[in-house]
């Protein structure tokens, strides 16, 4: 009977569960509550009423219950709040006078997480933004403000902006991690998308900073596998929540990878987030191919054009999801000749979407922004994905913002619909902030997690980069100082040319707050004093990832390399997601004569950044300074896919090429090194090191000895003949069977090293008695008598001139020997 009442038990909390996760997916009418007859309690009336407030959206309120008092009263005397948090829930869950199961406790925690979260959600990101109040009433208001700003930036980034009440996610998040860690391998059957939710909380926190956090990544990278192996599969959810709607199912699996997919691309792993949207795309039922269409683009267009055009095949339908609010206010449309959507001569009636399959094909704007060249032809390959969803009847509010956002995006970069940029973007931050007629704030949260819409203050500030680049400079500066966006603020008035009006405004705000760390570093780059990124440390504890990155970059500017790099190594260990970090260690290491750590320095560099064509540049010359070919090669080949225009890149790989044995593409190297230079850039050792190999084993490299022919050829063409190339140019021609043509180019190789230098240096008379030898020897394998005699002359000359000064060295000597097996044959053919 005990075992049988358990398993009513869960199967009651499973509904409950069931009934949290659905407030992110759909506004449709919630979940009736459990039918199984359990005997009920406050704690179970407690719950109900949670939920019930969750799915209104009424967030905040669900907070002031009497359910979440017993979480609300901080122990002062712990030693950190934090600690008083999770001791509080510790203690809750562990109760032994309570007529409760420690699962029903649980999960009245859980609900009260996901409200604090989903109320900072609303204030954050979906919107109508508004103030929280105190989370904590027994606590002074600005130490639950600093205590939760420094939790948040803990994780080595500062915020991107100001934001209030972060003791909600912060409260939320240590909840969620309490109730995971205690259950620990029990979350399979107790409470699975604890780890789910958990994930949603630490994306959110990502969203709020600056820069990526180690920190957050690796949790993330522990809690994905953990939820799908729980919840990954229609079989997996289906035997969770038995008796649920197979679309349900498809939503709930599809969501989950989808969410999963924009995780990963948030922190570069492109490959794993196109494999989670394509199982996303499997479980929905969609597919996706972009074909061409003819249609109308322009008010002013004539005749059709052909244009891209997004077909969608899908198993489903909408199933009631709308949103009054989805069509564009008709200025939009008078603001540029350009439709928002083509009018395409042929209707596809395909149907209408359902929002996770609208939110996954906006995704693949996402990929295709990585995958792409960042060019004008990027934006036109995202445009029928945009397109497709403008041209939807319907769409949630999150949805159609974030379908916006990236029109915007595209737009602003054309000129003939940067305006209609400028007004949109207007109306999206405008549509945040007000309340949108027949749009609850329950239904803005509906797949918010679904597309990477930023925050409101990252919205904001991508508003005011678009109003500094349409040169509406005055405007920005006023959304920057409310963001507290310092660096854009003086940014903006070294624009202005308004420097110290910047280090005033600076100077004002610490008077206000002399413990901000990031006042302290906006001052130092303004003012160039060291001294302010120290204090920035000192109010910090040290933990100023910012402060120490900057006194990094000016030790190096200062030529202090070590002492760069043993600051740029503490600055990584705080966050080591941070590309140009690890490229300015490696540099400051190379500087520094630390090899192994430069190595290592831009090795991580590429991990973060695959398109750093200068990191693996690096990367492959210091492999050619310790001889290692392959891998030199490796690194090249990488680099020369961002850098094709650097000759000194092409002919540092054409080196590799060559030490590795791969002769072909050494000459392919060489082409584009004339190309790029030219022809004013020959390696003539190269070209030799390669003629050596085709002597060696000419038939078994025809394509090569074809390739140098060429090369040759067109560097004689352009006026590059010197002597080397000469003289190999001549023994191509031998190769050939061309001794004619040999003995002319061997005959211009030795005038080229022709002239009084000749006598005094020993170099340049090395060169030109070894050219004089294989020009002779050419004339020898002629054999015709003027040939012989020219050769004679030649030699006679030569020696007689060397006589004074190079008589003992062995090319003199070898001179000497062949003009008397010369002179031997012409004896033999006069008798």
């Amino acid at each position: 009977m005990a075992e049988q009442g358990l398993e009513m038990l869960l199967q009651s909390l499973r509904t409950y569960e069931l009934r949290l996760l659905r407030c992110s997916i759909s506004h449709d009418p919630p979940l009736a509550s459990s039918q199984i007859s359990i005997t009920p309690h406050p704690l179970q009336t407690s719950i109900e009423s949670l939920l019930q407030s969750i799915e209104s959206g009424h967030y905040s309120k669900a907070l002031t219950s009497k359910s979440a008092d017993f979480l609300l009263n901080l122990d002062q005397v712990s030693s950190s709040y934090s600690d008083s948090i999770t001791d509080s829930v510790s203690s809750f869950l562990i109760s032994e006078n309570s007529e409760t199961s420690t699962e029903e406790r649980a999960f009245l925690v859980v609900a009260v997480a996901v409200s604090a979260f989903l109320a900072f959600v609303q204030a954050k990101v979906t919107g109508p933004p508004e103030i929280l109040p105190p989370l904590f009433t027994n606590i002074a208001k600005e130490e639950i403000e600093v205590w939760a700003r420094n939790e948040v930036m803990s994780t080595g980034s500062d915020l991107l902006g100001k934001f209030f009440n972060l003791e909600y996610i912060v409260f939320a998040k240590l909840l969620l991690s309490t109730i995971r860690a205690h259950f620990g391998n029990e979350n399979s059957t107790i409470f699975p998308t604890i780890s789910w939710w958990l994930a949603r909380v630490l994306l959110i926190q990502q969203k709020l900073l600056d820069g990526h956090s180690s920190v957050l990544f690796q949790k993330l990278q522990d809690l994905i596998p953990e939820t799908l192996a729980h919840l990954g599969d229609l079989m997996k959810v289906s035997r969770y929540w038995p008796g649920i709607e197979e679309g349900s199912l498809s939503d709930i699996v599809s969501m989950l990878h989808l969410e999963f997919g924009i995780i990963d691309f948030r922190y570069g792993r492109v490959d794993s987030s196109k494999l989670h949207f394509e199982s996303s795309e499997k479980a929905s039922g969609l597919s996706l191919s972009v074909s061409g269409s003819l249609g109308f683009r322009t008010v002013h267009q004539v005749d059709p054009k052909a244009q891209l055009r997004l077909i969608t095949n899908h198993s489903s339908s909408t199933n009631g999801h709308s949103d009054k609010s989805s069509q564009h206010d008709p200025q939009l449309h008078e603001a540029s000749d350009v439709f928002l959507t083509p009018k395409f001569l042929e209707s596809n009636n395909e149907g209408s979407l359902k929002p996770v399959q609208q939110a996954l094909i906006l995704a693949q704007c996402l990929l295709i922004e990585k995958n792409t060249p960042h060019d004008e032809m990027q934006r036109w390959d995202m445009a029928p994905y945009i397109e497709a969803i403008d041209s939807q009847s319907s769409s949630l509010f999150i949805i159609r913002s974030f379908c916006d956002l990236l029109r915007i995006r595209w737009e602003r970069t054309r000129s003939r619909t940067k305006e209609r940029a400028i007004l949109m973007m207007d109306k999206v931050v405008q549509g945040i902030y007000d309340s949108t007629p027949g749009v609850a704030v329950a239904e803005r949260m509906c797949f918010c997690f679904s597309v990477d819409f930023p925050t409101i203050p990252s919205l904001r500030k991508e508003y005011a980069d678009l109003l500094v680049s349409c040169g509406l400079i005055g405007e920005a500066v006023k959304t920057y100082e409310d963001l507290e966006l310092w660096d854009n603020v003086i940014f903006c008035y070294r624009l202005l040319q308004k420097k110290s009006a910047s280090v005033e405004l600076i100077n004002t705000r610490l008077l206000q707050h002399p413990n901000d760390p990031r006042l302290w570093c906006s001052l130092g780059d303004v003012t160039d004093q060291d001294s302010c990124y120290y204090k920035a440390l000192e109010v910090s504890e040290n933990k100023s990832v910012r402060a120490k990155r900057s006194l990094a970059r000016s030790a190096y500017n200062r030529g202090e390399y070590e002492k760069s790099k043993l600051l740029w190594e503490s600055a990584m260990k705080l966050n080591s997601l941070y590309p140009d970090g690890w490229f300015a260690l490696g540099a400051a290491a190379l500087k520094a004569r630390d090899l192994e750590k430069a190595l290592d320095g831009f090795s991580r560099a590429v991990q973060l950044d695959p398109d750093n064509g200068e990191a693996w540049n690096n990367i492959a010359c210091l492999h050619m300074t310790k001889k290692r070919s392959k891998e030199a090669m490796v690194a090249f080949k990488e680099a020369l896919k961002y850098k094709r225009d650097s000759w000194q890149m092409w002919e540092n790989y054409s080196q590799v090429a060559v030490d590795s044995g791969n002769f072909c593409l050494a000459l392919e190297a060489v082409e584009k090194v004339l190309s790029l230079s030219k022809y004013k850039r020959v390696d003539v050792e190269l070209l030799e090191r390669v003629m050596v190999e085709i002597e060696r084993v000419e038939v078994e490299r025809s394509r090569e000895s074809e390739m140098i022919g060429e090369i040759l050829k067109g560097v004689v063409k352009n006026g590059g003949g010197g002597g080397g190339v000469w003289g190999l140019f001549g023994r191509w021609y031998k190769l050939k069977g061309d001794l004619a043509m040999c003995c002319e180019a061997l005959l211009k190789e030795v005038r080229a090293y022709q002239g009084s230098e000749v006598w005094k240096e020993k170099e340049r008379f090395v060169k030109f008695s070894r050219a004089s030898l294989e020009l002779c020897k050419v004339y020898v394998e002629i054999g015709g008598r003027r040939e012989l005699c020219a050769g004679e002359m030649h030699l006679k000359s030569t020696i007689k001139q060397a006589a004074l000064k190079f008589s003992e060295t062995q090319e003199f000597k070898q001179l000497q020997a062949f003009l008397d097996k010369l002179q031997a044959m012409l004896q033999s053919t006069s008798g």
